[in-house]
């Protein structure tokens, strides 16, 4: 019986706070478990999470925007991931990176300037992947610098740079991001299984995860988000437990708990591997857990969003230590305010809320494209000023 029954959406918890609006609290319940045939407990889930995500979303108006920042590149690629990231261990994708990050900026300090101009006020930042830890520490000074000097800061509640892969931290890029006011990091195990990780193709070992969480609090960081990934191939319930655990007992302000979802451009699927009955009911099992230790640890979640192929139908959570939550997380999946994206594939969602109304604008996919078409990409930002002055 799937769990969210016949709810195929991304953002269930964006649609029980619409249906509370309407409906009441007990009326989008039933909503949810009657007509759509959601199990109580991810009804429950759905609700609890569209609670704190009200609260946030409250924070802004019609001004406020977040800025997303990607940086598509990796040490090497994950058998499960279908994102477009290249692999510096390609000689020619690792020669696009120092051009990369130099339109990049170029791009920050354009949409810096059409910021000021329409008078938006900055929020949140989020830099993210890939994996922004493959900057060299001069590389992150240089795309930091690029952000300070383009935006006002006065207002952002939240800068996080998901840093990524463990092996790609550094006391001198960390010492980097304390430099420019990063208060938020995210640094990515997505299991404490040395196995599993050779499994799935990731460079890193557990040690080195520890290593890297270590530095960063020795660095200074007190608010450190880490991913896990429930369903992953070779990995056991037990194994997963000892995973969940091991993260609890270092005390991260957020856990982000991801349930494997088979794309159609992952290596993975392309080898054939599919998730059956049984490999569905173990991650069941492993969601289950996590949910259960977190709360007794006081852990909230805070946001939820679920893609299609997931072992099990199930969903990804973020979990968070009260206060802790992540506002660009809940701003991005809800799309309740503005967000500018800068690099290739970032996607830039304009936001107006009476009446409701959104429209995007891409930029290229791909790094290449993305340097290649600097100039045309450029011209779309035009859309930017255009929608504030209507």
């Amino acid at each position: 019986v799937p769990p969210w029954g016949i709810l195929t959406g991304v953002r269930p918890s964006k649609l029980m706070l619409k249906l509370i609006e309407s409906l009441g609290e007990k009326g989008a319940y039933d909503y949810f478990t009657k007509k759509l045939l959601v199990s109580e407990p991810k009804a429950r889930l759905a609700q609890s999470v569209a609670g704190t995500e009200q609260e946030i979303a409250a924070l802004g108006d019609e001004r406020s925007f977040s800025l997303y920042i990607a940086i598509p590149f990796c040490p090497s690629r994950c058998s499960y991931c279908s994102f477009v990231s290249h692999s510096i261990t390609n000689a020619n994708a690792a020669k696009l990176l120092p051009v990369y990050v130099d339109d990049l900026c170029r791009e920050l300090e354009i949409t810096g300037k059409i910021v000021r101009d329409i008078g938006l006020r900055l929020e949140s930042i989020y830099i993210g992947g890939g994996t922004p830890g493959i900057l060299s520490a001069e590389q992150m000074e240089k795309v930091c610098s690029a952000v300070e000097n383009s935006f006002d800061l006065s207002a952002v509640r939240e800068y996080t740079v998901e840093l990524g892969r463990p092996d790609t931290v550094t006391q001198e890029k960390l010492d980097v991001l304390r430099s420019h006011s990063v208060d938020r990091i995210s640094i990515n195990p997505q299991t404490l299984n040395d196995d599993v990780l050779r499994e799935i193709g990731r460079k890193h070992t557990v040690q080195q995860f520890f290593d890297a969480f270590a530095l960063a609090r020795k660095c200074g960081f007190t608010n450190i988000n880490t991913d896990l990934i429930a369903g992953l191939p070779t990995d056991t319930y037990e194994s997963f437990k000892n995973s969940v655990d091991g993260i609890l007992a270092l005390d991260a302000e957020c856990i982000t708990v991801h349930t494997l979802s088979m794309k159609r451009s992952s290596t993975l699927t392309e080898k054939g591997v599919t998730i059956d009955r049984e490999g569905a009911e173990t991650t069941r099992k492993m969601l289950e857990y996590n949910q259960n230790e977190l709360l007794k640890k006081n852990y909230i979640p805070y946001y939820l969003y679920r893609q299609s192929r997931m072992a099990g139908n199930l969903e990804n959570v973020g979990w968070s230590k009260k206060g802790y939550e992540s506002l660009y997380n809940v701003y991005v999946m809800d799309e309740t305010h503005t967000i500018l994206g800068c690099g290739s594939g970032a996607v830039t969602k304009l936001k107006r809320n009476n009446p409701d109304y959104l429209e995007r604008i891409f930029n290229f996919k791909y790094p290449y494209e993305y340097i290649d078409r600097f100039e045309e990409m450029i011209k779309r930002k035009n859309a930017i000023s255009a929608f504030y002055t209507q």
